[in-house]
């Protein structure tokens, strides 16, 4: 479990398979960030998927992951290339402050981002998101965008998913690489844990009880118009 507080950045050494038809990818990156405390077999945040920590150089500031299949097809991982710049975060510890919100490490989708304005020292970002994202973004929500925990400002909802709307303060334009983002750049969204439970328990009782989980009634793809409809949520 992570808060979406960006501990360090990290950059990418070397990313690839260990063969053309390999299903899995062997990431390494080098960082700042101690790693003396971190086992082998820890979890780490690397922009925003939680990845198991194979191999690591705590001398060096270099540690290693492998990326599965699921990994490599929903996140932007797989595309990075050598010399790019990563957000990190360590797993939260039972006592530790909640900075931001909770976030499982686990990408729900990969949106886009479709437009940028400066504000002052700040920054808006415009993002559009896929329809397993959408259902669980709210106004004054949080979401999870690279690993970062942002609050969302605006919300427009679109047939095939939504775009929303957040603003990076100076802090976090400073720390992160978010600001380096333009349009059309590719970003791991996860949406709030919380609101993706309650969501579902919602959506069952909404449809008589059942949830596709019995083999009886199939499942429905997940969406926010019963939702809306009962004005549960905006």
């Amino acid at each position: 479990m992570f808060t979406g507080i960006v501990e360090a950045t990290g950059t990418i050494q070397s990313i690839g398979r260990a063969a053309p038809e390999a299903a899995t990818a062997r990431l390494t990156v080098s960082t700042a960030l101690d790693l003396s405390g971190a086992a082998l077999g820890a979890s780490i945040a690397v922009d925003g998927v939680c990845l198991t920590i194979v191999d690591r150089d705590a001398g060096r500031g270099l540690f290693a992951a492998d990326l599965g299949p699921e990994t490599l097809a929903l996140t932007t991982l797989g595309g990075l290339e050598p010399g790019a710049r990563v957000h990190l975060e360590r797993p939260l510890r039972l006592g530790d402050e909640l900075g931001g919100h909770l976030v499982s490490g686990h990408v729900d989708g990969v949106g886009t981002v479709v437009a940028r304005r400066e504000n002052g020292a700040a920054l808006d970002l415009e993002i559009s998101a896929p329809s397993t994202v959408a259902p669980s973004l709210a106004v004054k929500g949080s979401v999870t965008v690279d690993g970062v925990s942002l609050t969302v400002n605006t919300l427009s909802d679109l047939a095939a998913g939504a775009i929303f709307g957040v603003t990076l303060i100076p802090h976090t334009v400073a720390v992160t690489k978010l600001a380096d983002k333009r349009e059309g750049s590719t970003v791991n969204l996860e949406g709030d844990l919380i609101a993706k439970h309650v969501q579902r328990l919602l959506l069952a009782h909404l449809a008589g009880g059942r949830d596709g989980t019995d083999g009886r009634t199939p499942a429905r793809p997940l969406s926010a118009d019963p939702l809306r409809r009962s004005g549960i949520v905006g």
